[in-house]
């Protein structure tokens, strides 16, 4: 996640948003960096728990959490400087629809970093047999070109089983 993070190039002054942000490591790091968080969840039970955990975030300002699905992101266009969604596009159905509006809620120049487990290593695990779409990092590098991101990086990190990838995309 903290490499997801710093491909993203937030800074103190961004509008930054982690999608899917789980148990919340993501919005820790990007409030590490940023005054300006956003988390979009669609579990209530992820938001609920984030709301007891970040309260003092919250009720400062600095972040705000919004229920919701990748491909209806809560924001204006152009209106973030960076995305960051980690271990979640397992569970995208249309990822050509949701990297479009990841796209439209983008300024110019912001990047959207994708962090996913390495597929091979992923499919031996007995719960992506249970709802997941392993997706290959040269496809989703494919979708995000197509979305409209026009650069597009692939980092391979880690290695063995510790091994993911880190799919950066630019608006």
């Amino acid at each position: 996640m903290l490499a997801a993070v710093d491909a993203a190039g937030a800074g103190a002054d961004s509008t930054v948003v982690d999608i899917g942000f789980g148990g919340g490591v993501g919005l820790r790091a990007l409030l590490a960096v940023s005054d300006h968080v956003h988390g979009v969840e669609v579990s209530t039970t992820m938001i609920d728990a984030a709301r007891t955990a970040f309260a003092d975030s919250i009720e400062y300002g600095r972040l705000t959490l919004h229920e919701a699905p990748m491909d209806a992101l809560p924001f204006d266009d152009a209106a973030v400087d960076a995305i960051v969604s980690t271990n979640t596009i397992y569970f995208i159905d249309d990822l050509d629809a949701a990297f479009r509006e990841t796209a439209r809620v983008l300024r110019t120049g912001g990047r959207f970093a994708v962090g996913i487990g390495d597929p091979e290593r992923m499919a031996a695990m007995a719960v992506t047999s249970h709802g997941f779409r392993l997706r290959q990092p040269d496809g989703v590098a494919d979708s995000l070109r197509d979305a409209g991101f026009t650069s597009v990086d692939h980092r391979t990190l880690g290695t063995g089983q510790h091994g993911w990838h880190l799919v950066v995309g630019i608006r």
